[in-house]
């Protein structure tokens, strides 16, 4: 499987031919759901989900399909009725030859005073796990974790313990738009050092096989 990085929390997953998406928000490039044969979405937030962007993704490809949580799916569903899938932590799910297992139910704690919104994350092929805006550790091995590094709800302590708990055999940096060059070495020493995998990062655009 081919993991291309595109801009903040979006990632492509390529295999024999197809092509899976995750999280096109705000921050991320156009191009990024060209192409799609299907498309997840973690939670409503506006740097994960941009509906410009699965809009023209649907219109592009008449086959091209969405799942994600019910605060999503009901912006999209009656402009694309039949393509747009809800779902929610324990379900599973085939769609275009790739193995979709959700887990997780709420985002991560920004501040006490701010409601939390429900997110979920999704485990591919048993390999690749994207969590969206929460740090949940499955009930299943991962290989390939895509590791928010800087939030708003998240300090780098929390983001190496999450390492430590979900044991992959290696981590790749998302949820990055707001970490600037000066501090990213900071973050790649630290995490390298004390997470106890292999730790890397993807320029957007740049891709890795998996």
């Amino acid at each position: 499987m081919k993991l291309t990085k595109k801009s903040h929390a979006c990632v492509r997953l390529e295999k024999d031919g197809r092509t899976l998406v995750v999280d096109p928000g705000g921050f991320t490039e156009e191009d990024a759901v060209l192409g799609a044969d299907v498309l997840l979405v973690t939670h409503e937030h506006p740097d994960h989900f941009d509906e410009g962007h699965l809009r023209a993704a649907l219109e592009a490809d008449p086959a091209a399909e969405i799942w994600t949580l019910r605060s999503v799916a009901e912006q999209l569903s009656a402009a694309f009725p039949g393509r747009v899938h809800t779902v929610g932590h324990g379900d599973a799910f085939t769609a275009a030859g790739f193995d979709v297992q959700v887990h997780g139910e709420l985002h991560a704690v920004i501040h006490p005073d701010i409601p939390r919104i429900t997110n979920v994350g999704y485990l591919v092929d048993g390999s690749v796990f994207h969590p969206g805006d929460a740090l949940t550790v499955p009930d299943h091995p991962v290989d390939t974790l895509l590791l928010p590094v800087m939030a708003p709800w998240n300090k780098i302590s929390e983001v190496i313990e999450y390492v430590r708990e979900v044991k992959p055999r290696r981590a790749y940096d998302i949820h990055d738009a707001l970490l600037t060059d000066l501090a990213r070495p900071i973050y790649d020493r630290q995490i390298g050092a004390l997470g106890g995998t292999d730790h890397s990062r993807l320029a957007p655009g740049a891709s890795a096989e998996l």
